[in-house]
């Protein structure tokens, strides 16, 4: 009833349509989760040949540390190692928890429109089946907009999106507004749910793990790389390609579960689709 009070005074005033924050889809090189997989495999395997190649002259290919050199080498080398995988965990925990709030805001976005598609039953037969037909439409652009991969098509269902939620706002506006009863004011709050279910799910999937935070995991991974091809004797060089490719392989998952269309990981709009077959079978009423 918390709606009805809130509402029922001012219904006009009160809701809003939310805010399109769609703007421009910026190019993004993390989007390309098998180019950042090569790029970094080549820029860690080149460091590990590096720090091979700054081995002490004269014996490259059977120089081995001892003494008081190996144990402040081993503490270096264990201190940053240990380092590395502290900023993976934490990382791989970010980009986690970033995928499952945009599932979580999927599952949201479908429940507020399902809700409302209920509660517009409400509104007179005319007005009912006008923002019936408008939620089926609008619905159906939400998992276009969830399924496609290409940015150009991206663009022409984010402005089809907006212009429905335009006229969804209009078909439950007008009819609120011509009769100010506390049950309109409930479907308009139903409706500015629905709206601004849209905005939280794009800003969900903005939402990626800072620059900074993949800065500083190269430039580890590097210094990592260049320790381990340092340790490393001539005879055993082949072993300088496990780490690369460990690392590589690491942050390629990473990149792959933050990003919400490159690659191979992506948030599938079950839940949308789900409710779209529902309603399927009220389409020919």
């Amino acid at each position: 009833m918390r709606h009805i009070v809130a509402c029922s005074a001012e219904p006009e005033p009160t809701f809003s349509r939310s805010t399109d924050v769609r703007g421009e889809h910026i190019f993004n090189p993390l989007e390309f989760d098998l180019a950042v997989l090569v790029l970094l495999a080549s820029i860690f395997w080149v460091s590990t040949w590096i720090g091979g190649y700054f081995r002490p002259s004269g014996s490259k290919s059977s120089h081995r540390l001892e003494g008081e050199d190996r144990e402040e080498f081993l503490f270096i080398l264990g201190g940053t190692l240990t380092l590395l995988g502290l900023i993976i965990g934490f990382t791989f925990s970010m980009a986690v928890s970033r995928y499952d709030l945009r599932k979580q805001y999927e599952a949201e976005e479908a429940n507020t429109i399902g809700t409302e598609y209920n509660r517009v039953d409400l509104l007179s037969p005319a007005d009912a089946s006008k923002a019936h037909m408008l939620l089926r439409t609008y619905l159906n652009q939400r998992v276009l907009h969830y399924e496609t991969r290409s940015g150009r098509r991206l663009e022409e269902i984010d402005e089809q999106t907006g212009q429905l939620q335009t006229d969804l706002w209009s078909s439950v506006a007008g009819p609120a507004a011509a009769e100010r009863t506390p049950i309109n004011a409930i479907i308009l709050t139903g409706m500015n749910e629905v709206l601004d279910s849209q905005g939280y799910a794009e800003a969900a999937a903005w939402n990626r793990v800072p620059l900074a935070a993949w800065s500083l995991l190269v430039i580890i991974s590097i210094f990592c790389n260049f320790l381990v091809g340092y340790s490393l004797p001539g005879k055993r060089r082949f072993l300088s390609l496990i780490l690369p490719i460990a690392l590589s392989v690491s942050l390629f998952l990473i990149a792959d579960i933050d990003s919400p269309r490159g690659g191979f990981i992506h948030v599938r709009p079950q839940n949308l689709e789900r409710l779209a077959q529902a309603l399927q079978p009220k389409q020919s009423q």
